[in-house]
């Protein structure tokens, strides 16, 4: 079977993931919990209009799907996509509260541990088998990490629950093969939605009379989170995931270059050789995927 969609739609994903400072910078002087709150709730409505509106066939596929499974498989399927959609909301939440009371340098840290800890997870959960070479790539990712957390231990311990939440969200992903992903993606944003709802009048979250705010909410909502979340929930139904996990590197990368060359904050030498250490475990670990492509 030829996996190059699959891999183009998971590079595609962090990619656009990578630059998404691009569409965060111009409304940073609204809150993070403002900007989560209102991203999901356009997401959940586009999605929604998508679902029931151009893709009503592949509701009907998934209810046969749904009711064709045996009493006790759909229950499980069910319970996982709660479990997912769960997941989601505590990683997003988790991402925003680490960013606006502990530390930028945290969430940038959880975007390098997640993909290591997404190919490990994906090895011994999901069975997949990771060749020496990989497991040597993701020894080099993991000093890569080390070497930006050095000297900031809860930014690593908090940069690790917020990869947590993720990786174990990405590796649920593969009991839904059999599932359009566009649904999938509506039901857990809707998840999302529900728990969020509850914790907005502790966080004094208002309502923005900016036309701005909207504006690039729409962008984040339809460029930012729509698309790549879809490339990504596609390209797990090809590729395993431990290697869409290592391809997640690709948003820090992107991100980090943007910050430096873009943006012109300072970068020293050791964060250089860092990254570029997670770059060459990228590079590393898909190598054997790009010898057989080749072949």
């Amino acid at each position: 079977m030829d996996k190059s969609r699959y891999y183009f739609s998971a590079v595609s994903a962090f990619a656009i993931w990578g630059l998404f400072s691009l569409a965060l910078r111009p409304i940073k002087e609204f809150p993070p919990l403002e900007i989560l709150l209102y991203r999901v709730l356009a997401c959940l409505g586009l999605l929604l209009i998508v679902v029931f509106v151009f893709r009503r066939t592949s509701v009907m596929e998934t209810k046969s799907y749904l009711g064709g499974l045996p009493s006790t498989g759909r229950r499980n399927l069910i319970l996982w996509n709660l479990l997912a959609g769960f997941l989601l909301t505590t990683n997003w939440f988790l991402f925003i509260y680490v960013m606006n009371f502990v530390s930028v340098k945290a969430t940038s840290l959880a975007y390098l541990v997640c993909p290591i800890l997404t190919a490990v997870l994906a090895g011994v959960l999901l069975k997949e088998k990771i060749k020496i070479l990989q497991w040597a790539a993701l020894l080099v990712g993991a000093i890569g990490c080390g070497m930006l957390a050095a000297g900031h231990l809860v930014d690593l311990l908090l940069s690790v629950l917020i990869a947590l939440s993720y990786a174990f969200y990405l590796i649920i992903q593969k009991k839904n093969a059999g599932l359009d992903s566009f649904i999938v993606l509506t039901l857990h944003t809707l998840i999302a939605v529900i728990c969020l709802i509850p914790v907005v009048p502790f966080f004094g979250v208002g309502v923005p009379a900016d036309g701005k705010f909207y504006a690039f909410i729409g962008i984040i909502a339809i460029c930012f989170t729509i698309l790549p979340m879809f490339l990504s929930l596609f390209s797990l139904k090809g590729i395993k995931g431990s290697a869409v996990g290592m391809l997640m590197n690709i948003n820090p990368i992107i991100a980090f270059s943007l910050s430096v060359f873009y943006f012109k904050e300072n970068a020293d030498a050791w964060q250089y050789a860092a990254y570029s250490a997670v770059f060459v475990s990228v590079l590393l670990f898909n190598l054997p995927a790009i010898l057989s492509k080749r072949k």
